[in-house]
């Protein structure tokens, strides 16, 4: 069974959670999954890039689940998602945050400026560092070389709360598609975004 037929073909909010303590390698660096973030497809979530449809930027997102969907964030940063859903659905997992378990050594190298092995794979800019994704990824088939993926056998135990740094309709607590396992010193600090009303840290 590959992945784009397993548990990956649900919709995002379902995957999310089932994608923490999974383990994501590329080339030499790998992974534990321990922050997620859920968006959906056209018309079903303010906060996605698939919200108003497809275009070239998000084309990906659109495509069968078990792929990778790269995007420029704010002109400096490649974000990465694992896209869900059968193909069409536009529903996509943001990763937020690791541990790194395998070429730690290799991933200092490509996060000089970490403070601790803590941070080198903490927040979403840095997962992407850590492992070598750039936009070149977008698209790429997680079953296959360079990337690996190995689900968790059962589902660990999470929290979730509104995402982060999502603003207007999509963020806030109608939202609380962030999931994150409790406790984890990898996983990133909650933000708010400037125009949403104040939230607590629900870590």
């Amino acid at each position: 069974m590959t992945l784009a037929d397993g548990i990956l073909a649900r919709p995002a909010v379902e995957v999310g959670p089932r994608l923490l303590g999974a383990l994501l390698g590329r080339a030499g660096v790998r992974l534990r999954i321990t922050e997620v973030e859920a968006y959906l497809g056209p018309g079903l979530d303010p906060g996605s890039h698939a919200f108003r449809g497809q275009t070239r930027r998000n084309a990906s997102m659109f495509g069968p689940s078990g792929h990778l969907y790269a995007y420029f964030s704010y002109g400096m940063h490649v974000c990465a998602n694992i896209v869900c859903s059968p193909g069409g659905e536009a529903s996509a997992v943001l990763l937020r945050a690791g541990e790194i378990v395998d070429g730690v050594a290799e991933a200092r190298m490509r996060r000089p400026t970490s403070r601790s092995d803590r941070d080198l794979a903490r927040g979403p800019a840095r997962l992407t560092l850590a492992l070598g994704i750039g936009l070149g990824d977008d698209g790429a088939n997680l079953g296959e070389a360079p990337f690996t993926l190995t689900l968790p056998p059962q589902p660990v135990a999470f929290r979730s709360g509104p995402r982060t740094g999502v603003g207007g309709a999509g963020g806030g607590a109608e939202y609380p598609w962030r999931f994150w396992i409790p406790g984890d010193a990898s996983v990133s600090p909650y933000r708010r975004h400037p125009k949403l009303g104040a939230e607590p840290d629900s870590r």
